[in-house]
């Protein structure tokens, strides 16, 4: 497939254009509440512009991404699909009675993202780039792409130098029919360990590398350690253009010294991941007919608004699983954003039993409570 940009830019142009752009970024930068009508100009060139959506800056990319994202796990997706067994929320399903009803679900989730002006997805799982990439490579367009792949990153440790790294983003493009993707972030380490100063080299070495090689217009990075981003960011801030971070229900910005102020400094744009806590916020299983659907997606939007409340957080990119969840994001967007006393009260409570349900795969998302 031939490489297309908001412009339709050939290669040559868009390396040329990235690297002027860059330069103007570095000296502008205004916050996500410092809209002008040259912003709102901007706003509605962006990618699949809907007026009913609001959108956000991604930082010194300069995109508009939509207020939402939309994430890139399918977690229960076998209660929509009324499958009998688990589906793998990372992997796409091999099973031939559900693979195909599978693939049709995530069509129809990401076409409707499209028609509501869902503009970002978010690829963190090894089987999502190929699945998403099999609608996205025909409307290339429509759609901001944040490329990870997991298996071939920084995770697995013959993975970890820049030739290596680079060799593997290749042959994801190419698995994928796409010339390149909007945002490279490499995974990172989650728990229980750092990278090696070797490991750090070899990372910034291929994220420069490959926008020099128009393989990808930004780069950036996920990981679940606030402590080693901070120092990324500020060491690299011309390469940590994006990050990927939880920010939950329970997620308070510390009054001082917090990274997100690291994060203002540096015009860093910020998903904010699991905004639900990996669905500990909920109280029923994520079947559509389930009696608590309702009041589930009535605490997702609340949560959501409570993100939304903090401007240096982009946008959150919740694993959506149904067309329906998609319109509850949207409505979300529409509420009264500043929550009253009542429901700061209850999102507390939320968060409460959202920290005693946590499964222990995910107790470290309490290091998160304060960020």
């Amino acid at each position: 497939m031939k490489q297309n940009s908001d412009s339709h830019l050939t290669r040559r142009e868009f390396i040329q254009a990235s690297a002027v752009a860059a330069a103007g970024l570095a000296a502008v930068r205004p916050t996500c509440a410092a809209i002008s009508d040259a912003d709102r100009a901007e706003i509605k060139k962006t990618r699949s512009y809907n007026p009913d959506m609001e959108y956000r800056r991604l930082g010194k990319t300069g995109f508009w991404v939509s207020a939402v994202c939309l994430g890139g796990h399918w977690k229960r997706i076998d209660k929509v699909l009324r499958a009998n067994d688990v589906v793998n929320p990372y992997n796409a399903p091999t099973d031939a009675a559900v693979a195909a009803p599978f693939q049709r679900n995530r069509e129809e989730v990401l076409n409707h993202c499209i028609k509501v002006g869902i503009n970002y997805v978010d690829y963190a799982g090894d089987s999502e780039p190929e699945v998403y990439s099999k609608v996205l490579c025909k409307k290339r367009n429509a759609m901001y792409i944040g490329y990870s792949h997991p298996a071939s990153e920084l995770r697995v440790p013959e993975n970890r130098t820049a030739k290596k790294l680079l060799e593997l983003l290749d042959a994801g493009l190419k698995r994928c029919k796409l010339d390149y993707v909007d945002i490279w972030r490499l995974m990172a380490l989650e728990r229980g360990g750092r990278h090696t100063e070797a490991d750090v080299e070899a990372m910034i070495e291929a994220l420069v590398t490959a926008k020099k090689q128009g393989k990808c217009r930004f780069t950036g990075m996920s990981t679940h350690d606030r402590e080693w981003a901070k120092m990324l960011i500020e060491k690299y801030p011309d390469v940590i253009q994006v990050i990927c971070t939880p920010y939950t229900a329970g997620s308070k910005e510390l009054p001082t010294d917090s990274f997100l102020d690291t994060v203002r400094k540096y015009d860093v744009g910020i998903f904010g991941i699991k905004p639900f806590a990996s669905n500990a916020i909920f109280k029923g299983d994520g079947s559509p007919n389930h009696a608590e659907v309702a009041e589930d997606d009535r605490r997702a939007r609340l949560t959501i608004r409570y993100i939304l409340g903090n401007p240096a957080i982009t946008a959150p990119i919740p694993g959506l699983i149904s067309t329906k969840q998609v319109d509850n994001m949207v409505l979300a967007l529409k509420e009264r954003r500043q929550l009253d006393l009542a429901e700061k009260k209850e999102l507390q409570e939320i968060s409460r039993q959202m920290w005693a349900k946590l499964t222990p795969d995910y107790h470290w998302l309490k290091d998160w409570e304060y960020v």
